[in-house]
């Protein structure tokens, strides 16, 4: 095989792993609660590879002569986050989980971050990004200083308005938490989450942007490289592996592009590894436990 696509749908879950229960996650099922919450799902492509021989399904019946493997896959890493995820299908395990901050974020992590940038912090706390710059949005124009929030992942977010911190501020300031965030406090990412519109009515924007760790090497990265193969990102891919062993990065604003950019390389290559990553259900839908657009975006796709 000279080429190979990897997609990613974030968050497109199928069942509870045995470790669910240690994050408070005992019991999920993202595809079958969607499946029930739309009255049945309506994916005739992926219906006709083998969906529903992943698991029962409601609406997406068993394929006995399905062209495609189907199956599920347990992860060996400790940790539930992007980073964790991805760096395994690339055969890298984290035996120990990444650091999270249920209660928000120390003192010597907080205090040299406010003095590296110059500006102090609000929020503090675990927390969801869409409902924190609703919060602390207005508060936040009015005195510079930065939204910090965290979540059950291992991350460290930094929201920030367009027009009152400009993105390359909000991007430099990331860079330095990255710097900070070593050692016991090496979270897996630090997330550049700008935002625009008027109190009452804030909006995340799609110029996000992710600082990994750098994973450890090699990985199947590193061997596809060292074959002579060029490895393709798309989505935020180069973001979670810090831009090692990624020969071209395509970042996109929407799982739409995404797929464009997809089927481009698909055409463009006849070796190397196509990695893309689609991130709506996860970050618009998946989070705000929309399960009707979330079942929308899979028809997108």
């Amino acid at each position: 095989m000279s080429r190979a696509c990897v997609i990613v749908l974030d968050a497109v879950g199928a069942g509870a792993l045995p470790d669910a229960s240690d994050y408070g996650d005992e019991g999920s099922d993202t595809l079958g609660n969607v499946a029930k919450a739309v009255g049945g799902l309506d994916l005739p492509n992926l219906e006709a590879l083998g969906l529903g021989n992943v698991e029962p399904l409601e609406g997406c019946p068993p394929q006995p002569g399905a062209p495609a493997v189907a199956g599920r896959l347990v992860e060996r890493s400790r940790g539930k986050d992007t980073t964790t995820g991805h760096w395994e299908m690339m055969g890298v395990v984290t035996p120990q989980p990444m650091p999270t901050y249920p209660h928000g974020f120390p003192h010597d992590v907080i205090d040299p971050f406010m003095h590296r940038t110059g500006r102090g912090v609000l929020g503090n706390k675990a927390a969801s990004g869409t409902e924190i710059i609703q919060e602390l949005g207005e508060e936040h124009q009015r005195t510079g200083k930065w939204i910090v929030y965290t979540s059950a992942d291992s991350v460290f977010q930094i929201a920030a308005h367009e027009d009152t911190i400009p993105l390359e501020e909000l991007y430099e300031g990331s860079r330095a938490a990255r710097e900070i965030l070593t050692g016991k406090h090496a979270v897996g990412r630090v997330i550049a989450r700008p935002f625009t519109g008027e109190p009452g009515n804030y909006e995340r924007t799609s110029n996000r942007h992710d600082f990994s760790l750098e994973p450890k090497r090699p990985n199947y990265l590193t061997l596809v490289r060292e074959a002579g193969n060029k490895v393709h990102g798309v989505g935020k891919i180069s973001d979670i592996f810090a831009g090692q062993d990624i020969d071209e990065s395509r970042p996109t604003k929407s799982n739409v592009e995404g797929i464009k950019q997809t089927e481009a390389l698909l055409q463009e290559l006849d070796a190397g590894l196509i990695f893309v990553n689609l991130v709506e259900t996860d970050m618009l839908w998946g989070h705000r436990n929309d399960p009707v657009n979330f079942h929308r975006c899979l028809q997108d796709f």
